[in-house]
């Protein structure tokens, strides 16, 4: 008698996919929320293989900072023509312009919390009930705590003592008037996982993630990229090193590693001997002990 067995990613790949066909089934208006980093790279050619031949049936949502990464935007831009999808802009200028939330100002200013606000507020005006996000429990100890379907209530928020049992694959996405769920097909998957699948499926990624020639500044233990929004101080020294970025986010907080890994190849031979979270060169995560879990009881990704 033969008998089929699944390799590691391949079980990895099929319970991302039950997970988005369980979205389709029980929301009415979910999106991808895409962030042009390869978590949300991954999800989205997951949700291709998912509904194949049909095309996505999801839009992808990008909450935009104003301080991407140029090569991210184009790579965006690029995808969302290659794939004929909807995309959904949130602005946090807009909403800075508006008065909606308040600009930091300093040498260590980001933009990485204001996105809470602008996030919420696109959800609200498109009537968004699902959000699915790249998010992985090996990332971060807040989102360790995190399940497949994550409620969030009317005000965005998330209460990580208030989430829905999840036995035997069992998903209960009802929710009430003004409530939404975010989703996370890829919580069981570790860095390593997404590297291997990338290679496996050779997946296009930004060239950010490649080691590269780059200018950059020494700043809270990782190099982080010159550009016009950053604000140097007189002990700061620009120079060129060879790096590449572990994870990619607001072009402010966002650190690169010195690497020589400038192939796929060469990246999961790289991550395989790494004993640091990629989250370790956020600068944001940085700010407090419960910095990222703060964030996302306010509503963060």
């Amino acid at each position: 008698m033969s008998k089929y067995y699944l390799s590691y990613l391949e079980e990895l790949e099929s319970e991302a996919i039950f997970v988005l066909r369980e979205v389709w089934a029980q929301f009415q208006n979910p999106v991808i929320l895409f962030s042009g980093g390869k978590d949300s790279i991954v999800v989205t050619h997951l949700a291709k293989k998912a509904f194949y031949p049909s095309k996505i049936p999801f839009a992808l949502m990008h909450v935009d900072t104003g301080h991407n990464f140029p090569e991210t935007i184009a790579f965006r831009d690029n995808l969302i023509k290659d794939l004929g999808v909807q995309l959904i802009v949130g602005s946090v200028q807009e909403s800075i312009d508006q008065g909606r939330v308040a600009e930091e100002k300093g040498k260590s200013a980001t933009r990485n919390a204001l996105q809470i606000t602008t996030l919420l507020d696109a959800i609200e005006e498109h009537k968004i009930d699902c959000a699915i996000g790249g998010g992985r429990r090996d990332e971060e100890k807040a989102r360790a705590k995190e399940r497949f379907f994550s409620h969030r209530d009317d005000f965005g928020q998330w209460d990580p003592k208030n989430q829905r049992p999840e036995l035997w694959n069992l998903f209960n996405g009802k929710y009430f008037e003004g409530e939404h769920f975010r989703v996370f097909p890829i919580s069981n998957w570790t860095e390593m996982d997404v590297w291997n699948y990338i290679l496996q499926e050779n997946i296009e990624i930004p060239s950010l993630y490649l080691a590269h020639e780059r200018e950059v500044v020494w700043r809270n233990n990782s190099w982080i990229p010159n550009s016009e929004f950053l604000t140097l101080d007189d002990r700061e020294e620009v120079v060129t090193k060879k790096i590449r970025f572990r994870t990619l986010g607001d072009i402010t907080i966002t650190g690169g590693i010195e690497s020589e890994a400038d192939t796929l190849e060469k990246i999961v031979q790289e991550v395989s001997a790494m004993r640091q979270t990629e989250r370790g060169n956020r600068s944001d995560d940085k700010r407090s002990e419960n910095a990222m879990e703060d964030r996302k009881k306010m509503g963060y990704f």
